[in-house]
């Protein structure tokens, strides 16, 4: 096993919450392959292309973790591991984090015009600070 990879014990968990294996063209790659690719890419923050290819081509796990985050399976899954370490004590819900992701608004958000006023983006200066 390695690094990252879910164990016997946390695959049963979860088994149940994945769709039937299985749809037109053909069966899918194991979901426990394709979820441990899921994780080696949130883990690492590495981009789909350079996922290992022990667990697949990296589009079809992209296209199942898109499909199963439109669907609901991702929230599924993580509503039973939260009740699962809610169960155990191990959830402080009195701890609250605040995420500190920046996000680069445009130019347009600083104050200059959209793309069908009349500054180009050579004559566009940014505000002094």
């Amino acid at each position: 096993m390695r690094r990252y990879e879910l164990t016997d014990e946390q695959y049963e968990m979860i088994r149940d919450l994945l769709p039937a294996n299985g749809r037109r063209g053909g069966p899918w790659n194991s979901h426990r392959t394709t979820l441990n690719g899921m994780l080696w890419i949130l883990h690492t923050g590495a981009q789909w292309r350079e996922m290992p290819e022990r667990y697949g081509k990296w589009k079809n796990v992209y296209d199942r973790f898109n499909r199963w985050r439109k669907d609901g399976t991702i929230n599924r899954i993580l509503q039973r591991l939260q009740v699962r370490l809610d169960q155990d004590g191990r959830i402080d819900w009195d701890l609250w984090c605040i995420d500190g992701t920046n996000v680069r608004a445009s130019r347009s958000a600083a104050g200059a015009a959209s793309s069908t006023g009349s500054l180009t983006a050579r004559e566009f200066r940014w505000p002094s600070r």
